[in-house]
């Protein structure tokens, strides 16, 4: 029988655990807090956790006078829509690297691999040729294109693991009914691959949704930014002061989105982890 911890180990645990959230919540309740806080109060020393006094004028003017509503929902236009692709392409190709077997199909997952070598920023001037050649500069459609592809690899090689753990003789029993290739794979790979498509869905709608350098690189019209860009120029506007607060407002409506999206694909996200990468 297994006996329980000691109730010094234990305490020593949960205090362990209690100072490991608070380093983590600490910084976003500073953002809250000077989100709801006067630009003439924001650099006080030291600093308020409950701002004196509160105020809605940072938020009012990056939804008004900023039009943060619009790049909003630029940024999740194509965070959705690069998910989405991404989740598509990258389970049907772990799909097949995990049940058909064809020359060079190790050689090619290996291939695929390496581009989780390369970092991302050694690509931008590649990646921006190569969308002035296919006409995709100051578009959306640029941006898409190469978040999809960037998280092709990561996802590919997450649920390959996933379909490797399902038994094969499900894959056989649906083939002798009468099921084919795409029938195996929607119907039975697929809902068996919930905790990894919740955890590539995870990852590649952060990655998306966070994303700066490329669109950055890309975009110059003002109506398509994407709202990393836009809290950037924040920080720059008002006569080259920041302006802490309503950066700090848009900040806090950028994370909404992501905190929802792990909310909502949370209950899968540890298994998607440790039984992901293991090839059952």
């Amino acid at each position: 029988m297994n006996r329980p911890a000691p109730w010094p180990l234990t305490s020593l645990r949960l205090l362990v655990l209690v100072a490991g959230a608070l380093v983590m919540v600490t910084p976003f309740l500073y953002l809250l807090s000077i989100s709801f806080t006067e630009q003439s109060y924001v650099l006080t020393m030291p600093p308020q956790l409950i701002p004196d006094p509160p105020t809605l004028a940072n938020y009012t003017k990056a939804l008004t006078v900023q039009d943060v509503p619009r790049y909003f929902a630029n940024s999740l236009y194509v965070a959705c829509v690069s998910t989405l692709l991404a989740l598509v392409l990258s389970s049907m190709m772990a799909y097949a690297f995990a049940r058909f077997r064809f020359p060079g199909r190790e050689l090619l997952f290996r291939v695929l691999l390496v581009g989780l070598m390369i970092p991302a920023v050694m690509l931008l001037i590649p990646q921006f040729i190569l969308t002035k050649y296919l006409g995709l500069l100051d578009s959306h459609l640029g941006l898409i294109v190469f978040y999809v592809a960037g998280s092709l690899a990561i996802n590919t090689f997450l649920l390959r693991g996933f379909f490797e753990s399902i038994p094969a003789e499900l894959d056989e029993a649906m083939q002798m009914d009468g099921g084919n290739a795409w029938t195996r794979y929607w119907r039975l790979a697929i809902p068996l691959a919930r905790p990894g498509l919740a955890t590539a869905t995870i990852f590649t709608f952060f990655s998306a949704w966070d994303e700066f350098a490329w669109a950055l690189t890309i975009l110059n019209s003002p109506e398509l930014r994407t709202l990393p860009i836009a809290i950037r120029l924040f920080a720059g506007s008002g006569n080259n002061a920041v302006q802490w607060g309503l950066v700090f407002a848009a900040s806090a409506i950028a994370v909404v989105p992501v905190i929802i999206v792990f909310l909502v694909f949370q209950r899968h996200f540890v298994q998607g982890l440790t039984a992901g990468a293991v090839k059952g």
